[in-house]
């Protein structure tokens, strides 16, 4: 489901049926609004958007904006395993709260029906593009066995949500579903929750019945260099489509389900899909044992590739680097040269450097200074343009920073992340337009040079008032946006020259003489 986001470390000790911690509920999420939740807005699945075709493209192109200013690389990968001509449901780990629905949405090639958290469509803001989306709320455990709804009342919506998102996958839409239910930080997956298996079951009942192409699932891999970091590396990595065996999905059910009932696939058939899904879900997430394994995985990508004379230049490059080591380590045990890779990262991340930090000779690289200058020059011009970058972001970004500092005490680093994100995606839709009519009321009213020849091609009359406001607003908006980027490249140049400053510590340090040790005792094993 979508989630909003939430601490994952069940403090108050409730369980559910497996004796399994439940995730503590954040304040929204334990405000259930019912009577909102039963008058939701329903999809409808006969045009090419299941919500408000119009909110929906402003979301999207929103949210293809805001991922640009959001990650300093973004990479796509395995669209070829999307099928076009038939539905699909994502089914991915959650870690990030927010973003994750985020980028696999803009990287789907169809539209989505959605099914989230209840508060996703009741909350202020936030549950007016929930409707405009149609979005589908569904009740969770976490609600249920705390008293926030009764049994009855959740399996209504449950039901009806459930039913609306299967209908949508079946008639050709896209759909994402985390299986494990919350958002966590783990290095690997949780245990794996029944609705998105029981959701496309249905969905392929229902396709069946119809004799509409059968609808596939398909495991996604969502890659973050440091998750809950602005400017970090994403990558989004589509899996093979997971062909669902309609064996056992009966005539009655597709028929039932297609006269507006929801009804329940078999459980055996269920959890041998649940099953399934994880198997191919887990390769596509770090799955490791901690975060520590994996850094030295990682690390031990970098020195494997520059023993043979290659230098990994992506994050992509870099998550198959590490997979191939995983993978080739969990086959041919070697315990002492990962230790070793493990301390070693380890050194690197207490100086918050990784494998990039690395030469050909697997030591600490030198910055050249050619770079460093650039860098200079890139930060000194992202100052100058800093009056207009800090009037046009510094609002959404000292709110997105008060509301993440708010809300990471109780729901964690991912609700940092996606409270600094919705304050990035929904700010300049709400901030830009009134500071750009004020912008040029204002160098209208005082003339300011080089303007004054703009507003005296109009007529000094209300209506060529208003076109030269008009036209003035339009010509600033591309400034707002140009003073971002170019402050968004200040900032990556500021970050390129800290890093350089923690490699040159790095090296003048006890530990950078062991960590040089290490990686030449890890290289002659290699």
């Amino acid at each position: 489901m979508l989630e909003g986001t939430e601490m994952t470390h069940g403090e108050d000790g409730v369980t559910d049926s497996k004796g399994a911690l439940l995730p503590t509920l954040s304040k929204s999420a334990s405000k259930m609004k019912i009577d909102r939740l039963i008058n939701t807005p329903l999809p409808t699945f006969s045009g090419k958007t299941p919500g408000s075709p119009f909110w929906t493209s402003i979301v999207y192109l929103m949210l293809k904006g805001t991922i640009g200013i959001q990650f300093k690389t973004f990479e796509v990968s395995g669209r070829d395993n999307i099928p076009i001509d038939r539905g699909s449901l994502c089914c991915a780990w959650h870690t990030n709260g927010l973003l994750d629905p985020s980028v696999i949405m803009i990287s789907h090639p169809k539209h989505f029906v959605i099914g989230g958290r209840h508060d996703l469509v009741t909350r202020p803001i936030l549950g007016f593009w929930g409707r405009k989306l149609a979005v589908q709320p569904v009740v969770r455990q976490s609600e249920l066995v705390r008293g926030g709804c009764s049994s009855e009342l959740a399996a209504e919506i449950n039901g009806r949500s459930l039913l609306k998102l299967s209908t949508g996958i079946a008639a050709g839409f896209g759909c994402f579903l985390f299986p494990e239910g919350t958002s966590h930080d783990e290095s690997h997956l949780l245990r794996l929750k029944t609705g998105p298996m029981r959701t496309v079951l249905s969905a392929v009942a229902l396709a069946k019945g119809q004799d509409k192409p059968q609808p596939v699932l398909l495991p996604v891999g969502l890659h973050w260099r440091i998750r809950h970091h602005w400017r970090t590396d994403a990558w989004v990595e589509f899996g093979e489509p997971i062909i669902v065996d309609n064996n056992g999905l009966t005539d009655e059910m597709s028929e039932k389900m297609a006269g507006g009932e929801w009804v329940e696939p078999p459980r055996e058939i269920v959890n041998k899909l649940r099953d399934e899904v994880r198997e191919k879900m887990a390769p596509l997430t770090p799955d490791a044992p901690d975060w520590e394994t994996n850094r030295g995985w990682h690390l031990l990508g970098h020195l494997k590739a520059r023993k043979s004379q290659k230098e990994i230049k992506s994050w992509k490059e870099e998550v198959l680097a590490a997979r191939e080591i995983r993978d080739n380590l969990k086959n041919n045990p070697q315990e002492n040269l990962l230790n070793k890779a493990i301390e070693a990262a380890q050194i690197l991340e207490t100086h918050r450097l990784d494998g990039r930090s690395l030469n050909a000779k697997g030591r600490i690289r030198k910055t050249p200074v050619g770079g460093q200058i650039l860098n200079i020059i890139f930060v000194i011009i992202a100052m100058l343009v800093m009056p207009i970058s800090i009037i046009t972001g510094g609002i959404q970004a000292a709110v997105g920073k008060k509301l993440g500092d708010i809300n990471i005490k109780n729901e964690g680093l991912d609700a940092r992340t996606s409270y600094q994100f919705l304050a990035s995606l929904f700010g300049s839709f709400f901030f830009w337009p009134p500071m750009a009519i004020i912008g040029a009321i204002l160098l209208n009213s005082f003339a300011v040079p080089y303007f004054t020849n703009w507003f005296e091609l109009f007529p000094q009359t209300p209506i060529g008032y208003f076109f030269s406001i008009f036209l003035s607003m339009i010509w600033l908006i591309p400034i707002f946006w140009l003073s971002v980027q170019i402050t968004i490249n200040g900032w990556d140049s500021l970050q390129n020259i800290s890093i350089s400053k923690r490699e040159i510590n790095l090296r003048k340090s006890q530990s950078g003489q062991h960590f040089t040790s290490l990686c030449k005792e890890i290289l002659s094993e290699l």
